[in-house]
């Protein structure tokens, strides 16, 4: 087993050529398109470039995408980024998805553990942060089940479809 990358449930690679449909399936869904900064569709051939040309070199690139990959069966149920990786603060946001049909059974919960001790135990990443929308609560209860604190409120901070809506930042460090 790698210790970094997967428990006995879950694992996290990089994504792979055969994940262009799920992630066209997800990257398309307009019901997140708040929760990150997507403001048009993405077609097959940007998503088929991304994933050729993903760097798995978060020095250089500044972000890792990993699919979460259930063991038994090997279905991709999701994904959990690092991004704005801080090289001299040492610090990254955490960003994760989980498919619609596969939610509510701790698989959030578990790829966020895996992460947590990639970044802090081979990363060296001293702090872990993500920006959720206010009225994201099942996101806000993952992060602070997961160890995170709120930290702050920024105002007005994520647009939405009517108005602007407060982001709760929450952070962990890598001794806490």
């Amino acid at each position: 087993m790698n210790k970094f990358l997967e428990n006995n449930t879950l694992s996290l690679r990089a994504p792979e050529p055969e994940d262009l449909e799920v992630l066209y399936k997800w990257e398309n869904d307009t019901d997140i398109w708040q929760y990150g900064t997507a403001i048009s569709p993405y077609s097959k051939f940007i998503l088929k470039q991304y994933i050729a040309d993903a760097q798995t070199d978060i020095f250089q690139s500044k972000q890792l995408r990993f699919m979460i990959v259930l063991q038994k069966t090997n279905d991709v149920v999701g994904t959990i980024d690092l991004y704005d990786f801080d090289a001299i603060n040492s610090r990254c946001g955490v960003g994760i998805y989980i498919d619609s049909e596969h939610r509510q059974k701790k698989l959030a919960t578990q790829a966020l553990s895996i992460l947590q001790n990639y970044a802090f135990n081979f990363l060296r990443i001293n702090q872990l942060y993500a920006l959720i929308p206010r009225k994201n609560k099942a996101s806000l209860r993952l992060f602070q089940s997961s160890g995170f604190s709120k930290s702050g409120i920024l105002k007005q901070w994520i647009s939405t479809q009517d108005t602007f809506e407060d982001a709760i930042i929450v952070q962990k460090t890598k001794s806490n």
